[in-house]
């Protein structure tokens, strides 16, 4: 395990800008107005030498546990806890506010390690408040610029008596062959506004992680959460799975979407699916299927990842055999490049059908994964043939000579022979899907490219 540092401080001093330059990317979203932050973000990084965890949290504000900011505060106190030192930034050009003076006598209170950090010293207009900065009880300020990278070394000094750990024995450090059936299990929630994706997070880590509440929108930021799932469905004693939840900002339709801040949320959760392998879309049972749901489930499919679809909020839906075979139904039609895409019916509430979901999910990539040795592929392609001959346009045969599997995760086919260019798109749906059905790749995106020999003669 890495050492842990959170990063502290009230909104907008920079905390978002310091986490992208440690962890090397720009993983948190980033804006001018205070208050982007809102769960707590972990990430690995990397400081001249120094390997360590940081969370990123949101902007530490005096309101009524109950409200948003109250339960934002309430992520911080907990990142605070579970962190080997804590990083106190203030806006060192701003100066020292009555906020500023709150969180320090908060920290100076906790049991984890504190030490004060004054951000945005480019210029003079920063001098009054590092001065000022003395007066918050917490020693000399490492003084930096977060945006423009100065100052790392000393933050190095300031964080290497708490952070520095033996080196590991690089056995621990070797990851799974992403390939590996026991590999972790990269795992996205997607769907729109107040589905319920935060809530059922929370539900399978069984801790309040993430911030929920009726507000729709809460989620801004892509959040991955390593985790270990208790698989019992072979063995009774079961089996540990290691799984990355990725929580994911709520997706409506592009024409409602005119605030900047959200437009970045949602390229997030796009680029979160980018890197997922199964990706899980929520539903909301008590609003069924909608348009919008299907864009979503088309557009993971066109970046060829598993899907899983869940209804859920089961547990307060009315008229659940029909709103299910409704559901099914129109998935069925308007998902017809991934017919029969498990459909499950899940409470984030309650836990209902949560085991079965990760189950599914775990389906998924194992066919999403899966490989067909050649000789099998091409005995099922001769009885497509036999079966179903592909047609003669103009009276010219079109022969298809051999299939072969190209690659994996998605699989990918290529299909060799003489005039495929003129091969009807419905010859080619017959194989793809006798491809999902025959060879148990299931409702998995499944790509085939049709390639012709050359001709000698062409020139």
């Amino acid at each position: 395990m890495l050492p842990v540092l959170a990063i502290i401080g009230r909104p907008n001093v920079g905390k978002s800008t310091l986490f992208n330059r440690l962890v090397g990317k720009k993983l948190a979203l980033v804006d001018d107005r205070p208050g982007v932050t809102r769960d707590r973000r972990e990430g690995d990084a990397h400081l001249l030498g120094l390997d360590f965890r940081v969370i990123d949290t949101a902007g530490y504000e005096d309101e009524d546990p109950h409200t948003l900011p109250g339960r934002m505060r309430a992520q911080t106190e907990a990142a605070v806890a579970s962190a080997d030192v804590a990083l106190f930034m203030i806006d060192a050009r701003a100066g020292i506010t009555p906020l500023d003076e709150e969180i320090a006598r908060w920290l100076r209170g906790s049991k984890t390690p504190v030490f004060l950090v004054a951000n945005k010293v480019e210029g003079r207009a920063s001098d009054a408040g590092i001065l000022e900065a003395y007066a918050l009880g917490l020693g000399e300020p490492v003084t930096i610029s977060a945006e423009h990278g100065q100052g790392m070394a000393d933050l190095f000094q300031a964080m290497l008596p708490y952070l520095e750990r033996d080196e590991p024995d690089q056995a621990d450090t070797n990851e799974d062959d992403e390939e590996a059936p026991d590999a972790v299990l990269k795992l996205a929630i997607v769907g729109r506004p107040n589905a319920g994706k935060s809530t059922l997070i929370n539900k399978i880590l069984g801790q309040d992680r993430l911030i929920t509440g009726p507000e729709a929108g809460i989620t801004r930021d892509s959040i991955a959460i390593d985790w270990q799932w208790i698989d019992r469905s072979e063995d009774p004693e079961g089996k540990v799975r290691d799984v990355r939840l990725i929580d994911t900002a709520g997706m409506r339709k592009r024409a409602r979407v005119q605030d900047k801040l959200e437009k970045l949320s949602v390229a997030d959760a796009l680029h979160a699916v980018d890197f997922a392998e199964v990706v899980v879309l929520l539903l909301d049972a008590t609003r069924g299927l909608e348009v919008q749901d299907l864009k979503i489930a088309s557009r993971i499919l066109e970046e060829g990842r598993a899907l899983v679809i869940a209804l859920n909020k089961w547990d307060v839906a009315e008229n659940g055999s029909s709103l299910y075979q409704g559901v099914r139904k129109a998935l069925d039609e308007g998902l017809a490049q991934a017919r029969g895409v498990p459909l499950l019916t899940i409470s984030g509430a309650t836990g209902k059908g949560i085991d079965q979901l990760l189950g599914a999910a775990f389906d998924a990539r194992a066919a999403w994964s899966k490989r067909v040795s050649t000789g099998t592929l091409n005995r099922w392609f001769e009885k497509a043939l036999e079966a179903n001959p592909p047609p003669a346009p103009g009276g010219k045969r079109i022969k298809l000579r051999y299939l072969t599997q190209a690659k994996t995760r998605p699989p990918g086919f290529i299909l060799f022979g003489t005039r495929v260019d003129q091969l009807p798109e419905s010859y080619r749906r017959y194989l793809v899907n006798g491809i999902r059905k025959e060879l148990g790749f299931g409702a998995v995106p499944v790509r085939l490219t049709l390639r012709a020999p050359k001709n000698p003669f062409g020139k």
